[in-house]
């Protein structure tokens, strides 16, 4: 009875695990202000670092982080940073510090992550943690008063493509996968103790404005405009490239049919010469053919990360500008009045 009870048990308890989705991703405060002061002392060099706390349930909280070291090129990279995240965590666990890795953040600059090599690292992670988080921070979007700062993790239905390493348009369609559907971005929520929310709320007296509201009221935003819009044009035509490459693989496939309905009108007529000779007829399918040898179909994934890439670049500026707008109408009242 009892056996079979803890069968049941352990049973429902799967099943929850494997059912509940990631919701909100709750980061303390202090890792916050780790993240950013990691980020922006190396700007504008990209970093990354290590996300340690806990999975419970719906919520992932991520107690403590630790940064990875800027190594040189002719180091072993891979070999030494395993080794530096395994003396770290060993470290933190002997001082009675949360040390289950939850994910990695790293640095970006005006927002171009959507790449490979982060869906890579998200496979990697993967194998081994069962939910993981990718914190984004952008210095350079944060210097225009916004705390540019985001969670992201893969979707399910593109992990499973990206194992299966098939991205054709069937593929594509079968799934309703499209560009927007590669990352998905948890709310974040920042969670402090008892004790720094009464501190902050002590200093908040004698600091009403903070340097962030300042950072709000600069006006100049053209050269942030300027390489938003500089990545843009790179990226478009990153898109032309491979747009061209979807182009060329469809001539060559209508080349290709074309070749192989010649080829068969040659075979029929070839056999109803045959029937009438009295002789058997040749098959009308010849795999040794070249031209019966299908054509691969490009991937579509990077395709699919450029297009991503662009409608952030568009949202950025269009961001920007907005605020931008805002600012100077505030100050056109604040010169009139």
């Amino acid at each position: 009875m009892a056996n079979s009870m803890a069968k049941s048990f352990l049973q429902v308890a799967a099943t929850e695990e494997v059912v509940s989705p990631l919701r909100v991703v709750q980061i303390e405060g202090l890792v916050i202000l780790k993240i950013i002061k990691h980020c922006k002392e190396f700007s504008p060099a990209l970093v990354t670092g290590q996300l340690l706390g806990l999975d419970v349930g719906i919520v992932l909280e991520v107690t403590n982080c630790f940064p990875f070291p800027i190594r040189e090129e002719d180091e072993e990279i891979e070999a030494d940073g395993a080794n530096y995240q395994l003396e770290m965590m060993r470290c933190l666990r002997e001082v009675n510090v949360d040390n289950n890795t939850v994910g990695w953040y790293q640095s970006t600059i005006l927002g171009s992550y959507q790449t490979v090599e982060l869906i890579e690292t998200f496979m990697n992670y993967q194998e081994n943690i069962r939910r993981c988080v990718c914190i984004i921070y952008d210095p350079s979007r944060s210097n225009q008063g916004v705390l540019a700062l985001k969670a992201l993790k893969l979707s399910d239905s593109f992990m499973e493509l990206y194992r299966a390493n098939s991205f054709t348009g069937e593929k594509l369609r079968e799934k309703n996968l499209s560009w927007m559907d590669i990352f998905e971005e948890i709310p974040i929520k920042v969670s402090n103790s008892a004790l720094i929310s009464a501190f902050m709320t002590e200093l908040e007296s004698d600091t009403p404005v903070t340097q962030c509201d300042y950072d709000r009221l600069q006006l100049s935003s053209n050269p942030y405009m300027e390489r938003n819009m500089e990545f843009l044009i790179e990226c478009m035509d990153d898109l032309s490239v491979e747009q061209q490459k979807f182009q060329f693989y469809y001539r060559s496939l209508s080349r290709q049919q074309a070749q192989q309905q010649a080829w068969l009108q040659k075979r029929r007529a070839d056999n109803m010469q045959r029937k009438a000779a009295g002789e058997d007829p040749l098959p009308e399918e010849d795999p040794s053919n070249p031209i019966f040898k299908p054509i691969p179909e490009p991937s579509r994934l990077e395709s699919f990360l450029i297009t991503n890439q662009i409608a952030n670049y568009c949202n950025q500026i269009n961001g920007v500008s907005g605020q931008s707008f805002n600012r100077l109408y505030l100050m056109k009242s604040l010169h009139d009045n």
